[in-house]
């Protein structure tokens, strides 16, 4: 039977990854094989191209069907923290389709399997069937400046992190009784060296953007929006490459985990919330605009008004403010266009 379809899914961590390949041919017959297991460095991904060539059905070498050697070849792996990087700049690097999902959507899609066991063999099993019932968007390695945008904010806000917990820890210690004094100066030494790796990291990443003429005026001119200063705008660019793979406003809503999730069946109704499946460090960005604009910006102080008046918990309306802001930077960003305050009113003027 003709092949239409060929995709190696894998299962990445640390230290290995596991791989299994699957076809699918014009009768929508999937076959999918047994397991190979690799290690997680240039060594196990030069086996891995190997044991492709060496797949008879996959490869086609002794298959009747000489047309399925022309397929194409998707290797569709998650975006498991920073492990799967090393493997899809490789693939690419040497001509492979390589496409990246989130890992709650191939999550969800095993759910509705038979096998409801998890192990690594399974995992890249449901992910090889994933790929051959989806369609895939190929993944492109993001331009070096916002990988590295991307490590110097996520090493910045870690820092404040450390430092909000140290100042925290000094505060509690104030209020104690008898506190140690060595343990007092040691962590205010602590405090004030982090807080000078943070000064010359934040100068870094200025200097960065700053490099590029045309990023430095994008972030300049998103800016603009009131409450949301450019290292906010660095961090949500740096997380998402530029905006490069999001298409609208409901997938970058989904991409944060700000997408909606609503619990009704019957005559059950269960609270209404956001997913926070998704990059969390995009949702960590936007907090503390969310915190400005609801008083410095009135269209996002009305609409924090509004829902406080039907929302039991303010963090509610909240959210919905932070969520609002971002989609506002996608677009502005998009059109390359300052904010207006009242844009109908100028749109309108205009015309």
């Amino acid at each position: 039977m003709k092949l239409i379809k060929k995709v190696i899914g894998v299962d990445i961590s640390k230290d290995s990854f596991t791989i299994r390949f699957g076809t699918l041919d014009q009768e929508l017959q999937q076959k999918i094989s047994k397991p190979f297991k690799f290690e997680s460095n240039p060594k196990g991904f030069n086996q891995l191209l190997k044991t492709v060539r060496k797949v008879h059905y996959f490869d086609s070498e002794t298959s009747t069907d000489t047309s399925a050697k022309d397929i194409t070849i998707w290797v569709l792996m998650e975006a498991t923290g920073v492990y799967y990087e090393n493997l899809a700049y490789f693939l690419v690097k040497n001509k492979y389709s390589v496409s990246v999902v989130l890992p709650n959507k191939v999550k969800n899609f095993a759910k509705t399997l038979e096998n409801k066991s998890k192990t690594d063999d399974i995992d890249a099993a449901n992910q090889t069937q994933f790929g051959l019932e989806k369609t895939l968007k190929a993944w492109e390695p993001p331009p070096l400046i916002f990988k590295e945008l991307k490590e110097l904010t996520r090493e910045s806000q870690s820092l404040k992190e450390s430092i909000t917990r140290i100042k925290n820890q000094l505060h509690a210690k104030s209020y104690s009784f008898e506190a140690n004094k060595d343990t007092v100066k040691r962590s205010n030494q602590h405090k004030k060296f982090l807080q000078q790796q943070l000064k010359q990291i934040n100068t870094q990443i200025m200097a960065l953007v700053e490099s590029d003429k045309e990023l430095c005026e994008r972030i300049k001119t998103v800016s603009s929006i009131k409450g949301v200063g450019p290292m906010t705008v660095i961090r949500t660019v740096a997380e998402t490459s530029g905006f490069a793979l999001i298409k609208n406003k409901n997938q970058l809503a989904s991409y944060a985990g700000y997408d909606i999730i609503h619990d009704q069946s019957g005559t059950h109704i269960g609270k209404t919330r956001i997913s926070k499946k998704g990059n969390k460090q995009i949702r960590s960005a936007m907090y503390m605009p969310a915190l400005c604009a609801i008083k410095h910006n009135e269209k996002s102080k009305q609409l924090y008004v509004r829902l406080c008046k039907t929302k039991a918990n303010k963090k509610i309306a909240l959210i919905a403010v932070a969520r609002k802001l971002l989609l506002l930077i996608y677009c502005l960003w998009k059109k390359n266009e300052k904010y207006i305050q009242n844009y109908s009113n100028a749109k309108q003027l205009k015309s």
